[in-house]
């Protein structure tokens, strides 16, 4: 196959050249977008008169023809092509003649390949978003359920103070609310087109560039031409999105994997999201969340190959930025896939309710408001804290909670310790008089709750 720009070479390539060289094993990716592009720029150069309206109209109708083979698996993408701008170019040309070869008009493979990235980025943008809202969607409903569900929070993984599981889980809703708002941050800020920019310098022909733009959806062209081919932020700015999202999901796995723990056994994942050992007959693994959390280095490296890549670059266009692709397809893949499964494994995790309200009591997560009952009393905080201090020793010594240990003893420690004190401690007094914006208690849980149905039905 003759490469697009062999005129001006009195010798074929070097084979290992070319095959180090060309990038259809992967950009293969960017066909419909490409195409898409081709469109919008044929239409562009028939409306302004650089191509006839008989051409334009045999460049649509076989572009249209190309786009349709490929999807329905009738016209293959081979390695005979250099690329996927080689491929739609020459396909056309076979398929219309001379009119094929005029697509390329006013048009440079620079900005034909920063538009097909764009296109393809700002698609995935959406659809990596619209994941995070199925999501989102999940662990709303999960927090209306569990408004009541009792368990310990914690600090340094040391129990700290009794919540709710619907609070818990709104911590996971504000960090995934956040990974949308950034990438509706980075879809609007990368919305602008550069094809018309050629190969670094614009172009002779009288394109117009705001139409182009129009047609493929971009807020307007881009400013500069020498940026439109050299910009790749766009595509970092996505990756740390996704590095962003990978890691609260990560996080989240944790959490997950600790609970299904024999030591915690706060939660039972459905069988369909575990898997057994081959020697060992009693294990259930948490397989999924083991490698979602995996995988998170996986989407840091694409992450951190880019920055990499990008970082010596001079302008304009270099050949290193063929290196933005094949990371990036894959970490975009594996988030969109890591939240898919995500979502179904929480969706279908059973809660053992009673088993973590065990443990929030077990393990002295009330000891802050018996210090603040005590305060109630007349006693300095200072001295309080140290009251409670020597009561959790004692429960230590007789293996039980405060809230078991007899009002008798709790006097010996402190005669401030009234009858009162187990009803001031116990665990649904201790979260339901936590009312302060964002805290488990019911007023503000219902506030939160009812912003984020608001949230989601708005977006």
């Amino acid at each position: 196959m003759a490469a697009l720009w062999g005129g001006r070479f009195t010798k074929d390539t070097d084979k290992l050249v070319y095959d180090f060289n060309a990038s259809i094993g992967f950009d293969r990716k960017l066909y419909r977008q490409d195409i898409q592009g081709s469109m919008a720029h044929a239409r562009m150069l028939a409306r302004q008169g650089i191509l006839t309206e008989d051409e334009g109209e045999q460049i649509q109708k076989g572009l249209e023809g190309i786009l349709r083979d490929v999807e329905e698996g009738r016209l293959a993408i081979t390695s005979q092509y250099e690329d996927i701008h080689s491929f739609v170019e020459a396909n056309l040309t076979e398929r219309i003649g001379e009119a094929g070869k005029k697509l390329h008009t006013g048009r440079s493979r620079n900005d034909q390949v920063a538009l097909d990235m764009k296109l393809y980025t700002r698609e995935q943008a959406q659809g990596t978003d619209s994941l995070l809202k199925s999501l989102l969607e999940v662990i709303l409903d999960t927090m209306e359920k569990n408004r009541d569900t009792y368990m310990p929070g914690f600090t340094h993984l040391q129990k700290a103070q009794p919540i709710t599981l619907a609070h818990h889980y709104g911590a996971y809703f504000e960090m995934f609310s956040r990974d949308r708002d950034r990438l509706r941050d980075l879809i609007r800020r990368m919305n602008y087109c550069p094809l018309g920019a050629g190969a670094l310098a614009g172009t002779t022909y009288p394109l117009d560039r705001e139409y182009t733009a129009q047609l493929l959806g971009f807020a307007g062209p881009t400013r500069n031409s020498i940026d439109s081919v050299s910009d790749r932020d766009y595509l970092i700015e996505f990756l740390s999105d996704l590095s962003l999202i990978m890691m609260h999901l990560s996080r989240f796995c944790e959490e997950i994997i600790l609970w299904n723990s024999n030591e915690y056994q706060f939660v039972e994942l459905d069988d369909a999201y575990s898997t057994g050992s081959s020697i060992m007959p009693q294990k259930k693994n948490p397989d999924i969340a083991e490698l979602v959390r995996g995988k998170t280095g996986r989407v840091y490296g694409a992450l951190m190959g880019l920055l990499t890549t990008m970082k010596g670059l001079p302008l304009a266009y270099d050949k290193d930025m063929q290196e933005d692709k094949e990371a990036s397809f894959d970490a975009m893949e594996t988030v969109q896939s890591c939240l898919i499964l995500f979502t179904g494994m929480i969706k279908t995790m059973h809660f053992r309710r009673e088993r973590m309200a065990a443990s929030a009591k077990e393990g002295f997560t009330n000891a802050t408001d018996a210090a603040d009952y005590l305060v109630g009393k007349g006693v300095p905080f200072r001295d309080a804290h140290g009251i409670v201090g020597r009561l959790v020793l004692r429960c230590l010594e007789k293996k039980c909670a405060i809230d078991d240990m007899p009002l008798e003893e709790l006097r010996q420690i402190s005669e401030k310790f009234e009858a009162d004190v187990y009803d001031a401690i116990s665990l649904k007094t201790c979260v339901e008089k936590r009312l302060t914006e964002g805290a488990p208690g019911p007023v503000a849980m219902d506030q939160e709750i009812r912003a984020y149905r608001a949230y989601l039905d708005e977006a």
